[in-house]
């Protein structure tokens, strides 16, 4: 009898370091009912020659209203610097935008080495490629053209942008995923403005579970309705919805076409260089949800761009 005694007072002592690291674990590591969600921000200085230093202890965050606390700020700059980036043009634009395709291809030239570019239109509903991501230039501005300029060629803009989200191009998901659409905004299914269309509120969630930030450079589609002043300010106020809510910005000159994209290109440049991941712990439920996200950031002199919104992975 002494013999089994030994050997379950072995297996107990044995087992006592396992049981006290899962002890630790539970009392003072993450909870596992907690979820780790991250979102990209972008910061940018007053003073365009100087670089913020962003630290976990300038930023207040809120997730559906409840505070929590930021556990990584990484600069999106060296080894972190990884960018996959579309630019996604309505093929409904009118084809005055061929006066811009020198200024796409600039901007598409100077962006840095660790930038992958792919460019697609706005074709019924979907997002159409004619080559992967590279980081190529003359390659990825092979596919660069005159739109074809058919009122309506796109169905909607933010079927397009949906699918693009759906069916990003790339399984990398390490690397951060923009886009900047080439679009006037208007929904043809509600050419009138709604802030609760369904379409753009599809597009918005779509992207903020794909992890994508979207830009838009306003432009005139084909056909009347982006001529009728309310029904162009609809399409601006529907882009802003959706840029605004994924951490991008509508770039516009009133109601016209802008006379060159270059300056909004040289911002954008700007923006993507000053970017950070942002990692928080939040309280997770048994599916994935989408929360209002609230990020402020203490620091004077800078600018803040934020996702209102944040994807929340289930425990």
């Amino acid at each position: 009898m002494k013999v089994p005694r030994l050997f379950a007072a072995a297996g107990l002592i044995a087992a006592l370091p396992l049981f006290t690291a899962a002890t630790a674990l539970t009392a003072f590591g993450q909870p596992s009912d907690d979820a780790q969600a991250k979102t990209v921000i972008t910061v940018l200085s007053k003073n365009t020659e100087q670089v913020p230093q962003v630290t976990q202890r300038d930023l207040k965050i809120q997730v559906n209203g409840q505070s929590v606390q930021a556990d990584n700020v990484t600069p999106l700059r060296g080894e972190h610097a990884g960018l996959e980036l579309v630019i996604l043009i309505d093929s409904g634009a009118r084809t005055s935008l061929g006066r811009q395709l020198g200024e796409i291809a600039g901007f598409v030239r100077t962006l840095p080495p660790t930038t992958k570019v792919a460019i697609a239109y706005m074709v019924n509903g979907r997002a159409a490629f004619q080559q992967p991501f590279t980081t190529d230039r003359n390659a990825a501005l092979r596919a660069l053209h005159i739109p074809g300029g058919t009122s309506g060629g796109s169905a909607s803009p933010y079927f397009c942008i949906s699918d693009l989200a759906k069916n990003w191009p790339s399984n990398n998901l390490s690397d951060r995923r923009e886009v900047i659409a080439i679009t006037d905004g208007i929904d043809p299914y509600e050419v009138r403005f709604d802030p609760e269309d369904p379409y753009v509120n599809a597009a918005i969630h779509d992207s903020i579970r794909a992890g994508m930030i979207v830009d838009a450079l306003y432009w005139h589609d084909t056909g009347v309705a982006s001529h009728v002043g309310f029904l162009a300010s609809g399409g601006q106020n529907l882009l802003m919805l959706l840029t605004n809510a994924t951490g991008g910005n509508l770039y516009y000159q009133g109601l016209g076409n802008p006379v060159s994209f270059t300056p909004f290109f040289d911002e954008l440049n700007r923006k993507l260089q000053n970017q950070y991941e942002l990692g928080f712990v939040v309280p997770a439920k048994s599916k994935p949800q989408i929360e209002t996200l609230k990020v402020k950031l203490e620091m004077p002199g800078v600018k803040l761009y934020s996702a209102r919104l944040v994807a929340i992975p289930a425990r």
